[in-house]
């Protein structure tokens, strides 16, 4: 009996095209996989047997983008949406293990997809013709296992990107790997030294925001040390301290495990603690990490570097590694000033941190999660009420300061002294009260 599996009609309509001029043509990969797993595919990818030109020549009432001819790729616009379409292909050699040298076109479905990588991607569908899986993708999805297609060692032998994707899907779906996958996994990993860090740091923010993180972070840190060499010192390194019930690596997982889905909070979570092994000490029998915060920040912005993260990522990263320490308050004062120094979304995401971090810690550390949201709804009731806490809010400007004669610096240095003297409740915020202060300062 055949699936029936739901094709929205953007992309049901050019398959129906395609066929009705002759050709087969099947969704594919990814799609297909989330579909079986009643997960709703981010996107859609089409395979056909017709050849580029012949894709463009039936499918001319669609706009039709030639993004990649020479592979057997053009995109076409479907109701507002994007949806690539490729011919069959088996691919040449490849010898830089990332990209063949060479693809040629077949008529062969099955062809197509031995190519692939995992045999969960290694699956096609279409509603005339039902589910191909000539690999057993379908039964190691019910398995929930990671399995290459063919050689594992052949498959990331040729595209070492292929090593972290593994580690994506298993981290996203939940899934273990096949004995000989893993074996091959771990066989590979130097090799993706080959691969550019742009592509690395796009696959590792995937791996971290899935939901079974930390069992893939633990079992594969062999793996992560290739990509994130700094790790290793923490592997294993206990921390003789009553706030820890694991080693410094264990308690990086548990955290990003813990944190919010959010690319920002788990890579913050990843590298927050990767300096405590330069700084631990021994005191009274008690470990410390005094200043690690400091070293963790110095050692992600290197790394973040290296694995050429935007700008905006890694100061945002380091800003929150850096301040991780804090000591939440529900205090009022207290939070103004964390506004003012953080800006309203890194204050938040602060908060963020640091329920992953103690949700990460022996079961005492959690009793602080109920003072993180009082200082959580505090702020927000400052912001709600626009109460002042940051020179934007302060109800004098530069403008101002320059008519009383201040000039070049001096005006941010006495614009500080107001908002901090506004904050602490010794000035009011209203403007003439403000000028008279400076008044009776000159």
């Amino acid at each position: 009996m055949k699936t029936e599996i739901f094709i929205p009609d953007y992309v049901e309509v050019l398959i129906n095209t395609l066929e009705k001029n002759g050709f087969e043509a099947f969704i594919v990969g990814g799609c297909v996989r989330d579909l079986l797993l009643s997960k709703t595919p981010f996107d859609y990818d089409i395979a056909t047997n017709a050849l580029p030109e012949q894709m463009l020549e039936c499918l001319n009432e669609f706009k039709c983008i030639p993004t990649g001819l020479k592979h057997g790729t053009i995109t076409v616009l479907s109701s507002g949406r994007s949806v690539e379409i490729t011919t069959y292909r088996s691919d040449g050699e490849y010898l830089d293990h990332r990209r063949p040298q060479s693809v040629n076109f077949s008529a062969d479905l099955n062809m197509d997809l031995a190519r692939r990588d995992f045999t969960i991607n290694a699956m096609a569908y279409s509603r005339k013709t039902g589910i191909i899986d000539p690999f057993g993708g379908r039964n190691d999805l019910e398995r929930q296992l990671i399995c290459c297609v063919g050689n594992p060692q052949k498959r990331f032998d040729e595209d070492a990107l292929r090593i972290l994707r593994g580690l994506r899907f298993a981290s996203t779906l939940g899934f273990g790997f096949e004995k000989e996958t893993f074996k091959a996994l771990l066989n590979s990993k130097e090799l993706l030294r080959e691969i550019s860090a742009e592509r690395i740091s796009a696959e590792l923010i995937k791996l971290l925001c899935g939901e079974n993180v930390k069992k893939v972070l633990m079992e594969c840190s062999e793996i992560i040390e290739v990509v994130i060499p700094e790790i290793k010192p923490c592997i294993g390194f206990l921390q003789h301290s009553k706030y820890h019930k694991y080693d410094v690596w264990e308690h990086i997982c548990t955290c990003v495990e813990k944190a919010k889905k959010d690319p920002i909070i788990r890579l913050t979570m990843l590298l927050h603690d990767i300096g405590k092994p330069d700084c631990f000490f021994m005191e009274n029998g008690e470990g410390h990490f005094y200043g690690h915060e400091k070293t963790s920040a110095e050692k992600a912005q290197k790394i973040l570097k290296r694995l050429k993260f935007d700008t905006d990522t890694l100061e945002r990263v380091v800003l929150l590694i850096r301040s991780h320490c804090f000591n939440p308050s529900d205090n009022e004062k207290q939070i103004k000033r964390m506004l003012s120094r953080l800006g309203e979304e890194a204050f938040f995401q602060l908060l963020d941190v640091a329920r992953a971090d103690n949700s990460a810690k022996n079961d005492f550390c959690m009793d602080i999660l109920k003072t993180i949201s009082l200082c959580e709804a505090k702020a927000k009731e400052i912001i709600e009420k626009n109460e002042c806490f940051s020179l934007k809010t302060l109800a004098v400007n530069g403008n101002d300061l320059l008519q009383m004669g201040f000039k070049g610096k001096e005006i941010g240095k006495k614009l500080d002294f107001l908002l901090q003297g506004v904050i602490d409740g010794r000035f009011e915020n209203k403007k003439d009260s403000l000028l008279t202060i400076l008044r009776d300062m000159i």
